[in-house]
């Protein structure tokens, strides 16, 4: 019994690791590269796994450089400084979840005849995507170095997740196009309260209780089903909510 409740457990927290909407780089050899980028590539590798570990006052340049493989001389000579090493990877993380959610707008709604089941999905996507333990060691970062680097924090939430909410009020606004959702007088709106149904228990408790205060089994789906119904209680057609 108990190894069947670990290998479900294990189970579980593949399954959102595998749909993680943002990975930390790996410094993985590509055919053909030049030792010049390929050096850069490890040197962002290695710092992104030190700014997540110990923040940027506790990351260090002598570390990263260890974890690089590469001399002190080398970081320094590929990023100025500690600011511009810590500028380029929080906002190297921006596109790459953008990227990810639209793929998840598009997989869960633009094709969907149903809208409970598509907005579950897309509930379930957000879930199981953002409260990995890379993307909650991310938002963390960025969080607590804002008033630090305000231009290079705020451009992240901006050019990431704000950006992704305006793409995922068009594509609901699509569903209104179908027939599957009423009339949107802000779709953008829209959007930032879905994810607020689907988002704030689970990302509020690990911001404060730390990466490992996670979902467990079970109740992923029930924040899913739940978001999904309050949703379609203001959005829904006539008779689609339950």
């Amino acid at each position: 019994m108990i190894f069947e409740e670990a290998q479900k457990e294990e189970e579980f927290v593949d399954q959102r690791q595998r749909a993680a909407v943002w990975q930390p780089e790996q410094a993985v050899s590509i055919e053909g590269e030049g030792r010049t980028p390929r050096k850069r590539r490890a040197i962002l590798a290695a710092a992104t796994e030190v700014f997540l570990q110990h923040g940027y006052m506790g990351a260090s340049m002598d570390e990263v450089a260890a974890k690089a493989g590469v001399s002190k001389q080398t970081v320094y000579k590929q990023f100025e400084n500690k600011e511009r090493l810590f500028a380029e990877i929080v906002l190297g993380t921006s596109d790459q979840l953008l990227d990810g959610l639209v793929q998840a707008y598009a997989e869960t709604l633009d094709e969907a005849t149903d809208a409970r089941e598509a907005l579950r999905a897309l509930a379930r996507r957000f879930l199981d995507s953002l409260t990995t333990g890379s993307v909650l060691q991310l938002r963390r970062l960025v969080i607590a170095e804002a008033d630090r680097f305000p231009e290079v924090c705020g451009s992240w939430f901006t050019s990431g997740f704000e950006r992704s909410l305006v793409a995922l009020g068009e594509a609901l606004t699509r569903m209104t196009e179908r027939g599957l959702l009423r009339e949107l007088s802000d779709p953008t709106l829209a959007a930032y309260q879905f994810a607020g149904l689907v988002m704030y228990k689970p990302m509020n408790r690990a911001m404060f209780a730390g990466t490992a205060a996670g979902p467990v089994p079970g109740e992923l789906d029930k924040l899913a089903d739940q978001a999904t119904e309050v949703f379609l209680a203001a959005y829904g057609l006539e008779g689609s909510a339950s």
